[in-house]
């Protein structure tokens, strides 16, 4: 499933979280950086008008929560689990006597529309928040950053389009540039030296390439070629301009990111002569969990960058007995955010959710391990490398930035 938006695509609902097993409690990687003791807030929250919408918690500081709950039902779907996932972790929080209870979270309705998140920004803003959480899709999260900015307030979208992200709009979610520098670092370790990146012609598969360019470049990898299809028979093209360097040894690792076509290039190159384990595959976090590219025999041995499933595991129980079924793999995003959130030096500090606290460089570690937000509105993740085996992968090397 892929969740399109005019600003790009926010692929595969794929992540699955790390996190701290026992609590998830979000901490500083650092100790001292964060503050989670009683928070003295004292943001006035009886003098704000009445807001508008289902809320979490009852702490002084207001967040507003921007999540699709109408309209498209797949984007709905996404939108309601994330938000029980907000609404457990502020349940965690009023029942753990060791964090204060700083915030409230007020839920919104985006629906599938930029606009609608536009109106659901003002709405929070209009309310007195002092931070917004999401929305989901790079055009809603351009769009309430724009609102948000004017105002002075923050935002922590959920997108992972880093098209989106800004200095004062971060984004909570693997990037490509994350992922595609930890696969290609691992790569380099096993050895290889000459890369070649295929990508199709859209606008998150251009942000792909720019990644892998960039990863490239920073790693001191060889850049051999770079292609880009749309359509089988440019796909066709592609396999047929790879082979005879495959064939030569001139190439030994090809990235194909794109989850949808990634069985079928494997298959090609496989009917082509080369055969699987002659070139290393590399995939994007996208592939996690997708059953054609664990099914497809022809990608065996290949690798992917993917967060480790602890966090989401130890999610799973308490989400399941509350809301009668299985959160969706972003739940862990939400709770995190929501963690976040409440911490009370962000929460209870002058200014609230201060720019250089957001961006302290030892990161933060929530449901899906250690992140940490850049200056400029992008998010660096810790990552497990997966291995593809028939009808399964396994972790081949443990989570690291």
């Amino acid at each position: 499933m892929r969740i399109a938006g005019s600003a790009g695509v926010l692929t595969g609902l794929r992540y699955v979280g790390l996190g701290l097993a026992a609590a998830a409690l979000l901490s500083a990687c650092s100790a001292g950086n964060f503050n989670f003791g009683p928070g003295g807030g004292t943001s006035g929250g009886a003098s704000q008008p009445l807001a508008t919408g289902k809320t979490f918690g009852k702490g002084p500081v207001r967040v507003a929560l921007l999540l699709p709950l109408s309209g498209d039902p797949n984007l709905a779907g996404v939108g309601t689990s994330m938000a029980n996932a907000s609404e457990l972790a502020i349940s965690f929080v009023e029942t753990n006597p060791n964090i204060g209870e700083n915030i409230t979270v007020v839920l919104k309705d985006t629906g599938a529309t930029a606009s609608g998140a536009t109106q659901a920004a003002q709405q929070a803003l209009s309310e007195g928040a002092s931070l917004i959480l999401g929305p989901l899709r790079a055009d809603q999260v351009t769009a309430a950053g724009q609102v948000a900015k004017a105002a002075g307030v923050p935002v922590i979208g959920f997108s992972n389009n880093s098209g989106a992200a800004s200095p004062g709009v971060y984004l909570l979610n693997i990037l490509p540039e994350s992922e595609v520098k930890r696969s290609m670092g691992y790569a380099k370790k096993l050895g290889k030296k000459a890369f070649a990146g295929v990508f199709p012609t859209t606008d998150f598969g251009r942000i792909q390439e720019g990644a892998f360019r960039q990863a490239t470049a920073d790693l001191g990898l060889n850049a051999r070629a770079v292609y880009n299809f749309s359509s089988e028979e440019e796909a066709r093209n592609v396999v047929t301009q790879l082979v005879p360097m495959l064939q030569a040894g001139q190439i030994d690792a090809l990235f194909i990111p794109d989850r949808a076509t990634a069985p079928s290039f494997a298959n090609l190159l496989n009917e082509a002569g080369i055969a699987p384990g002659k070139v290393q595959l590399i995939g994007s976090a996208d592939w996690d969990g997708d059953p054609s590219i664990l099914n497809t025999t022809t990608l065996a041995g290949a690798i992917f960058p993917a967060i480790d499933d602890t966090g989401y595991n130890a999610l799973l129980p308490e989400y399941q007995a509350k809301f009668g079924s299985a959160p969706h793999k972003f739940a862990t995003i939400a709770y995190t955010a929501t963690i976040l959130a409440n911490a009370g030096s962000l929460a209870n500090g002058t200014p609230k959710y201060d720019r250089a606290q957001l961006t302290l460089p030892a990161g933060f570690n929530g449901r899906d391990g250690v992140f940490r937000f850049l200056p400029d509105g992008r998010s660096e993740y810790a990552l497990v490398i997966k291995q593809v085996s028939i009808g399964a992968a396994s972790v081949a090397e443990g989570a690291k930035l």
